[in-house]
């Protein structure tokens, strides 16, 4: 039991961080783009999108980085075994994205906000990419810790851990970068769509179009460019890992027994895990041939064939994952990704024909795919951590057996409840935050040209009434 509260703890706490992760990473790059811009046509409006948007990147980052010190201390509170195994391959990463990245970050974080009018904006421009820069690097940093975990390399076993051997082999890992483009655009695309979402808000409201209009546009060819690399990318992760994590892709098909030599892609199916077998599919003949060797012809290996050479590799156990759980994430993942590259394609098309503003049913739809990279991501995530189950490092150490010997269920459900009750305080503050942030809009936006804020209307009775639009 104590191996099911440790994972469901760790799950929980890895889901919830990365909701900010990837917002960071990619309201940090776009917030580089319309400073970019600013200087380039020393445009007033850009600059002040900039610092609107950054409102919700500080409360964005505020949150990430408190809920990846939470995630953290689970490393020696639940899983010590594990980390006895690989904190020798794992330090190196980890120090250079604490003492680097995250560093790189920050420090410039400070300089972008404090620096208007004190730095010349060239170099005001370089520390927001400098910023934009750290966030990504930190993801590239954990990443080469996740792509051990995922296919090892660059190591040894000496006393019954993992040495690392090859630094550079660490960095080349072919599943890091596979990886690690895939959550970057997929970052890009989060920040994107969260732009577009919010500046339809406004666009549907007629506030701020002169600033929420350009934002929309860009956001959207964004949008559009990063959830199609996100796809394309992800395309060379899933062909990648029918090679080097076979089994993964089994589940994330259902596919029981080896396919024929021309494979036919799943859509969707009953699955009957106790009974090994589907009782109804769908499926379009050749495509899962082509989607994994992007040939007519070639052969996928089953559930039952790969845990029958397992148990000759490893020995008797259940190298089965859990079926069910991939095969439905996977295509959540992929629909929602789908989706994502469809409306950005739509909004796109209205906006070279200038009529965006025009279909009110489309920037309401914007608006409800903010939550499509966030489905997509979580989707991705789980579907990555549950196919390599059950290895917590892949073919070196399964999951049962890296837990804290001596941690109790009492002990680990306790943090579990404290975790949870603590994470639903920070998201409740963090949607407060940001729904604030909303309502108030640009910090300029309520400046009559007297200066007098336009929200107090006076009335002619000498009274003052509050606007609260």
């Amino acid at each position: 039991m104590a191996v099911d509260l440790a994972r469901w703890q760790f799950g929980v706490t890895t889901v919830y961080h990365f909701l900010f992760v990837p917002l960071t990473i990619g309201l940090g790059f776009l917030i580089a783009i319309l400073e970019s811009i600013y200087v380039a046509k020393n445009d007033e409006k850009y600059k002040k999108m900039a610092q609107f948007w950054m409102k919700f990147f500080l409360i964005n980052l505020a949150i990430a980085v408190v809920t990846g010190i939470f995630q953290e201390f689970q490393f020696g509170m639940n899983w010590s075994t594990y980390s006895r195994f690989v904190g020798d391959v794992f330090g190196p990463s980890l120090a250079v994205e604490g003492l680097a990245a995250f560093f790189l970050e920050s420090t410039f974080l400070g300089v972008w906000l404090f620096g208007w009018e004190r730095l010349p904006k060239k170099v005001h421009l370089a520390s927001i990419w400098l910023v934009s820069l750290g966030s990504t690097l930190s993801a590239f940093w954990i990443l080469t810790a996740n792509a051990f975990m995922q296919e090892p390399m660059g190591y040894a076993i000496h006393d019954g851990r993992a040495e690392m051997t090859s630094f550079g082999a660490i960095l080349t890992n072919p599943q890091l970068w596979v990886e690690f483009p895939h959550v970057f655009f997929g970052a890009i695309a989060t920040g994107s769509f969260f732009m577009v979402g919010i500046s339809a808000w406004y666009l549907l409201r007629k506030r701020s179009i002169d600033l929420f209009q350009p934002s929309f546009r860009i956001a959207t060819v964004v949008a559009l460019i990063s959830s199609i690399l996100t796809a394309v990318v992800g395309h060379e992760q899933a062909q990648h890992e029918v090679v080097a994590q076979p089994m993964k892709m089994a589940a994330a098909e259902a596919l029981w027994n080896t396919s024929p030599l021309h494979a036919p892609e799943t859509l969707i199916a009953g699955i009957d895990v106790a009974g090994h077998h589907n009782t109804f599919a769908i499926k379009i003949p050749y495509l899962l041939s082509i989607l994994s060797y992007n040939r007519l012809s070639g052969r996928v290996q089953g559930i039952n064939q790969l845990q029958q050479q397992f148990v000759q590799k490893y020995g008797p156990g259940n190298y089965i994952p859990n079926v069910y759980i991939s095969f439905w994430t996977f295509r959540i993942m992929v629909g929602a990704g789908s989706l994502m590259v469809l409306l950005s394609l739509i909004g796109l098309v209205l906006f070279l024909r200038d009529r965006e503003l025009k279909h009110g049913w489309f920037l309401k739809s914007m608006l409800a795919a903010i939550a499509l990279p966030y489905i997509a991501n979580t989707a991705g995530w789980i579907f990555t951590e549950m196919g390599r189950q059950p290895w917590i490092v892949y073919g070196l150490l399964q999951t049962r057996d890296a837990v804290s010997p001596t941690v109790s269920n009492a002990n680990v459900l306790f943090t579990l409840v404290g975790f949870a009750f603590v994470y639903i305080v920070l998201l409740t503050i963090g949607v407060y935050l940001a729904a604030r942030a909303v309502r108030q809009g640009p910090d300029d936006e309520n400046e009559r040209e007297d200066g007098i804020p336009s929200n107090l209307l006076l009335e002619p009775s000498g009274g003052v009434q509050v606007d609260v639009e």
